[in-house]
């Protein structure tokens, strides 16, 4: 399945930002991560007791093995992809003035290594001043913005990861999985060191999920636009796999 196009891996600004302020990465909080991981184990233990049947199971563990990125298939949905660039959408305005307050830094400075030699102390003196001042007012609201788009990029997530276990949950028993792993972190963070393409249900899951929700699939942009930023691309082997065969 194609990694994430659709959730930011940062409020983006503009390529003019300060660099200091793109930095600003946007990453699932402890409150989604547990909720993440209580899921997973949950879902774990309920495969586990079920007992896959012996026609289904692996030949040398007896247990039937499946991965799933579990924070790609979240903006992978129909909804996901929705909700979150509605989400940059909801932003543009605020993304928009703090462009303008960075380019007034900007001319600012620009002002001060033109015409500072010219300048008596005092005006000088002032040109840095205020500098320093919209500097540290641009850098307050920048991270201010980031931290409510964060938390609303979370809520989202954590609203649709809600619906999305027992999904996972009916893929996996119709399908007569015993265990399934989460590969959303890359090896050595996560738990899949390499795993074969044909163990990935990702895309089966955003599929079901798809069908359940009822959600229709989201227009392309227009050729020539802007698409989303992306996180980064992960090295899981597994990664943009297809899903095993029924």
């Amino acid at each position: 399945m194609e990694r994430n196009r659709f959730l930011p891996a940062k409020l983006e600004i503009s390529e003019e930002f300060p660099e200091h302020l793109k930095e600003f990465e946007i990453r699932m909080n402890r409150k989604f991560a547990c909720l993440l991981a209580t899921l997973l184990f949950a879902l774990t233990l309920s495969l586990s007791a079920q007992g896959a049947p012996a026609t289904a199971a692996s030949s040398s563990t007896g247990v039937k093995v499946g991965i799933i990125d579990v924070q790609q298939v979240i903006v992978a949905t129909n909804e996901g992809q929705r909700d979150f660039e509605a989400l940059q959408k909801k932003f543009d305005p605020k993304r928009t003035e703090l462009q303008g307050l960075s380019k007034e830094v900007d001319g600012l400075k620009t002002q001060l290594n033109t015409q500072g030699e010219k300048m008596n102390e005092e005006a000088r003196a002032k040109l840095v001043k205020d500098i320093e001042a919209k500097q540290k007012v641009l850098q307050r609201q920048a991270e201010d913005a980031q931290n409510e788009f964060q938390q609303e990029q979370n809520t989202v997530a954590q609203r649709i990861l809600q619906k999305l276990g027992p999904v996972i949950d009916k893929y996996a028993k119709d399908n007569n999985f015993g265990l399934l792993i989460d590969s959303s972190n890359p090896w050595p963070q996560g738990p899949v060191l390499w795993a074969a393409q044909t163990v990935d249900i990702s895309k089966a899951v955003v599929d079901q999920y798809n069908t359940v929700s009822g959600v229709p699939a989201q227009p392309k942009p227009a050729t020539g636009a802007a698409a989303p930023a992306a996180k980064p691309a992960s090295t899981t082997p597994a990664a943009g796999t297809k899903p095993p065969a029924k």
